[in-house]
């Protein structure tokens, strides 16, 4: 099986994903009443994911540490942000939520962030050394 030594960028970019997933989650589970107010969405979509949200952080800055991983670990996590930003969007035009328009600048920040890292994320597993085990 092949495996690869982290890039600079894509530790970087790893670590910086779990970082914010996680302050991210802790904020929406600790504070989903007062951002349910504030952004026009269900209270319990915020705290569901906040609690998502804590948990793929930690598995991120896990995989940010390993000195040598194996492609399918960096691949999950890339697929995970795109599954994530992709489904932000879906929620917007789905319906199922009504969000004010601070709520609708949220989710689409946040999709376009999430976004963002997995694009950042496919860059620096291109630029990492990949050797066979």
């Amino acid at each position: 099986m092949s495996v690869f030594g982290l890039s600079p960028f894509l530790l970087r970019a790893l670590l910086a994903d779990a970082l914010i997933s996680g302050a991210t989650g802790l904020l929406m589970l600790s504070g989903a009443n007062v951002l349910a107010s504030l952004l026009g969405l269900p209270e319990a979509l915020l705290r569901y994911d906040g609690l998502v949200l804590l948990p793929y952080g930690a598995l991120v800055a896990y995989v940010a540490t390993r000195e040598q991983l194996r492609r399918w670990a960096v691949w999950t996590v890339i697929v995970a942000n795109a599954i994530w930003a992709l489904g932000s969007i879906v929620l917007l035009l789905s319906g199922w939520v009504t969000p004010n328009a601070l709520g609708y600048t949220f989710i689409i920040f946040q999709a376009l962030v999430v976004a963002g890292f997995a694009e950042i994320q496919y860059i620096g597993m291109r630029r990492s050394v990949t050797t066979v085990a």
